[in-house]
Protein backbone atom coordinates (compact mmCIF):
# COMPACT_ATOMS: atom_id res chain seq x y z
CA UNK A 1 0.00 0.00 0.00
CA UNK A 2 1.87 3.40 -1.13
CA UNK A 3 0.23 6.96 -0.15
CA UNK A 4 1.38 10.64 -1.68
CA UNK A 5 3.03 10.79 1.28
CA UNK A 6 6.88 9.26 2.28
CA UNK A 7 5.66 9.97 5.82
CA UNK A 8 2.47 8.31 5.91
CA UNK A 9 4.35 5.18 4.07
CA UNK A 10 6.69 4.49 6.54
CA UNK A 11 4.55 5.36 10.11
CA UNK A 12 2.40 2.49 7.93
CA UNK A 13 5.03 0.50 7.22
CA UNK A 14 5.85 0.53 11.50
CA UNK A 15 2.35 0.19 12.44
CA UNK A 16 1.37 -2.71 10.42
CA UNK A 17 4.39 -4.82 12.13
CA UNK A 18 2.08 -4.90 15.01
CA UNK A 19 0.54 -8.27 15.25
CA UNK A 20 -3.28 -8.13 13.77
CA UNK A 21 -2.79 -5.28 12.13
CA UNK A 22 -2.87 -4.85 8.21
CA UNK A 23 -1.66 -2.00 6.18
CA UNK A 24 -5.39 -0.86 6.41
CA UNK A 25 -5.81 -0.58 9.49
CA UNK A 26 -2.26 1.14 9.99
CA UNK A 27 -3.23 3.40 7.19
CA UNK A 28 -6.31 4.56 9.73
CA UNK A 29 -4.35 4.63 12.63
CA UNK A 30 -1.45 7.01 11.00
CA UNK A 31 -4.28 9.13 9.49
CA UNK A 32 -6.26 9.22 13.41
CA UNK A 33 -3.30 10.17 14.50
CA UNK A 34 -2.56 12.54 12.09
CA UNK A 35 -6.07 14.24 13.06
CA UNK A 36 -5.27 14.32 16.96
CA UNK A 37 -2.93 17.07 18.46
CA UNK A 38 0.38 17.48 18.20
CA UNK A 39 0.77 17.23 21.65
CA UNK A 40 -1.69 13.73 21.63
CA UNK A 41 0.82 12.53 19.32
CA UNK A 42 4.19 13.56 20.43
CA UNK A 43 2.29 12.43 24.25
CA UNK A 44 2.42 8.98 22.36
CA UNK A 45 5.74 8.87 20.98
CA UNK A 46 7.12 9.42 24.36
CA UNK A 47 5.08 6.79 26.17
CA UNK A 48 6.22 3.97 23.77
CA UNK A 49 9.99 5.65 24.33
CA UNK A 50 9.90 5.12 27.65
CA UNK A 51 8.21 1.34 27.49
CA UNK A 52 11.11 0.67 25.77
CA UNK A 53 14.09 1.86 27.24
CA UNK A 54 12.74 1.89 30.83
CA UNK A 55 11.34 -1.41 31.22
CA UNK A 56 12.86 -3.75 33.38
CA UNK A 57 12.57 -7.08 34.76
CA UNK A 58 11.12 -7.31 38.53
CA UNK A 59 14.27 -8.55 40.62
CA UNK A 60 12.42 -11.11 42.66
CA UNK A 61 10.04 -12.61 40.47
CA UNK A 62 10.82 -11.68 37.09
CA UNK A 63 8.00 -9.88 35.65
CA UNK A 64 8.00 -6.92 33.63
CA UNK A 65 8.36 -3.72 36.21
CA UNK A 66 8.87 -0.08 36.27
CA UNK A 67 11.26 -0.73 39.80
CA UNK A 68 13.41 -3.26 40.86
CA UNK A 69 10.51 -4.45 42.40
CA UNK A 70 7.09 -4.84 40.49
CA UNK A 71 3.85 -3.58 42.03
CA UNK A 72 2.55 -7.17 42.37
CA UNK A 73 5.96 -8.06 44.43
CA UNK A 74 5.44 -5.23 46.55
CA UNK A 75 2.18 -4.60 47.23
CA UNK A 76 1.65 -5.18 50.92
CA UNK A 77 -1.96 -6.86 50.23
CA UNK A 78 -0.47 -10.02 48.47
CA UNK A 79 0.33 -13.36 50.42
CA UNK A 80 3.99 -13.74 50.30
CA UNK A 81 3.64 -17.31 51.44
CA UNK A 82 1.85 -18.37 47.81
CA UNK A 83 3.54 -18.35 44.81
CA UNK A 84 2.27 -19.01 41.15
CA UNK A 85 4.66 -20.13 38.72
CA UNK A 86 4.10 -18.75 34.94
CA UNK A 87 5.67 -19.28 31.38
CA UNK A 88 5.78 -15.02 30.51
CA UNK A 89 4.29 -11.86 31.41
CA UNK A 90 1.04 -12.12 29.42
CA UNK A 91 0.20 -15.23 31.87
CA UNK A 92 0.63 -12.68 34.96
CA UNK A 93 -1.66 -10.42 33.31
CA UNK A 94 -4.36 -12.55 32.42
CA UNK A 95 -4.39 -14.29 36.29
CA UNK A 96 -4.25 -10.82 37.69
CA UNK A 97 -7.09 -10.02 35.54
CA UNK A 98 -8.99 -12.83 37.46
CA UNK A 99 -9.41 -11.07 40.70
CA UNK A 100 -9.24 -14.55 42.17
CA UNK A 101 -5.36 -14.78 42.84
CA UNK A 102 -3.77 -12.82 46.10
CA UNK A 103 -0.43 -14.15 46.24
CA UNK A 104 2.85 -13.96 44.44
CA UNK A 105 4.66 -14.66 40.83
CA UNK A 106 7.45 -16.09 39.26
CA UNK A 107 8.01 -15.31 35.62
CA UNK A 108 10.13 -18.62 34.11
CA UNK A 109 10.43 -16.82 30.66
CA UNK A 110 10.07 -19.92 29.21
CA UNK A 111 9.75 -23.88 29.55
CA UNK A 112 12.34 -26.77 29.38
CA UNK A 113 12.35 -28.20 26.31
CA UNK A 114 15.22 -31.17 25.68
CA UNK A 115 14.34 -31.06 21.56
CA UNK A 116 15.09 -27.05 21.57
CA UNK A 117 18.14 -27.84 24.19
CA UNK A 118 16.58 -25.77 26.71
CA UNK A 119 17.04 -27.04 29.78
CA UNK A 120 16.36 -25.87 33.75
CA UNK A 121 18.69 -23.61 33.76
CA UNK A 122 18.17 -21.85 30.72
CA UNK A 123 14.99 -20.29 32.03
CA UNK A 124 14.30 -18.94 35.89
CA UNK A 125 13.68 -22.17 37.66
CA UNK A 126 17.53 -21.92 39.33
CA UNK A 127 16.02 -18.70 40.58
CA UNK A 128 12.68 -19.63 41.62
CA UNK A 129 14.34 -22.71 44.57
CA UNK A 130 16.67 -19.80 45.51
CA UNK A 131 13.62 -17.91 46.34
CA UNK A 132 11.95 -21.30 48.12
CA UNK A 133 14.76 -22.07 49.93
CA UNK A 134 14.10 -18.53 52.02
CA UNK A 135 11.19 -20.28 53.69
CA UNK A 136 9.00 -17.70 53.20
CA UNK A 137 6.98 -19.83 50.59
CA UNK A 138 4.63 -22.63 51.95
CA UNK A 139 2.64 -23.27 47.95
CA UNK A 140 3.65 -23.42 44.31
CA UNK A 141 0.85 -23.17 42.12
CA UNK A 142 2.53 -23.87 38.79
CA UNK A 143 0.21 -22.86 35.95
CA UNK A 144 1.84 -23.66 32.47
CA UNK A 145 0.28 -24.80 29.10
CA UNK A 146 -0.74 -28.48 28.59
CA UNK A 147 1.70 -29.22 26.00
CA UNK A 148 4.73 -31.29 26.33
CA UNK A 149 7.10 -28.78 27.18
CA UNK A 150 4.64 -27.37 29.89
CA UNK A 151 3.86 -30.92 31.38
CA UNK A 152 7.85 -31.46 31.60
CA UNK A 153 8.87 -28.55 33.01
CA UNK A 154 5.85 -28.67 35.53
CA UNK A 155 7.06 -32.19 36.69
CA UNK A 156 10.77 -31.67 37.13
CA UNK A 157 9.74 -28.56 39.44
CA UNK A 158 6.40 -30.11 40.98
CA UNK A 159 9.90 -32.97 42.21
CA UNK A 160 11.50 -30.29 43.26
CA UNK A 161 9.55 -28.02 45.45
CA UNK A 162 8.19 -30.82 47.04
CA UNK A 163 11.83 -32.27 48.14
CA UNK A 164 11.83 -28.70 49.49
CA UNK A 165 8.47 -29.19 51.69
CA UNK A 166 6.28 -26.89 49.78
CA UNK A 167 2.78 -27.91 48.85
CA UNK A 168 2.11 -27.93 45.01
CA UNK A 169 -0.68 -27.61 42.92
CA UNK A 170 -1.89 -27.39 39.91
CA UNK A 171 -4.58 -25.44 37.83
CA UNK A 172 -8.05 -27.47 37.55
CA UNK A 173 -8.49 -28.98 34.30
CA UNK A 174 -10.58 -25.95 32.68
CA UNK A 175 -7.58 -24.81 30.48
CA UNK A 176 -7.59 -26.98 27.19
CA UNK A 177 -4.78 -29.22 26.33
CA UNK A 178 -2.22 -27.33 24.71
CA UNK A 179 -4.07 -23.70 25.21
CA UNK A 180 -2.19 -20.47 26.42
CA UNK A 181 -2.82 -19.25 29.55
CA UNK A 182 -3.31 -15.62 27.95
CA UNK A 183 -6.19 -16.75 25.41
CA UNK A 184 -8.48 -18.53 28.58
CA UNK A 185 -11.33 -16.24 29.44
CA UNK A 186 -11.18 -14.84 32.47
CA UNK A 187 -13.94 -17.22 33.85
CA UNK A 188 -13.08 -20.50 33.00
CA UNK A 189 -9.20 -18.88 34.62
CA UNK A 190 -10.75 -17.96 37.48
CA UNK A 191 -12.54 -21.42 38.38
CA UNK A 192 -9.56 -23.01 37.50
CA UNK A 193 -7.20 -21.08 40.41
CA UNK A 194 -9.68 -21.44 42.59
CA UNK A 195 -10.53 -25.49 42.03
CA UNK A 196 -6.58 -25.77 41.71
CA UNK A 197 -5.62 -29.89 42.45
CA UNK A 198 -2.91 -31.02 44.92
CA UNK A 199 0.43 -32.42 42.77
CA UNK A 200 1.28 -35.89 44.28
CA UNK A 201 4.28 -37.26 44.76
Amino acid sequence: MSTSSNLINKAVEQLSKFPGIGKKSALRMALHLLKRSEGDTIDLSQALINLRTEMQFCSQCYNLSDDVLCNVCKSPSKDGSLVCIVKDFQDVIAIENTGQYNGHFHVLGGLISPVDGVGPSDVKIPELFIRVSKGEIKEAIIALSSTLEGDTTEYYIAKKLREQGVKVSTLSKGIAVGGELEYADEMTLARSIRNRVNLEG
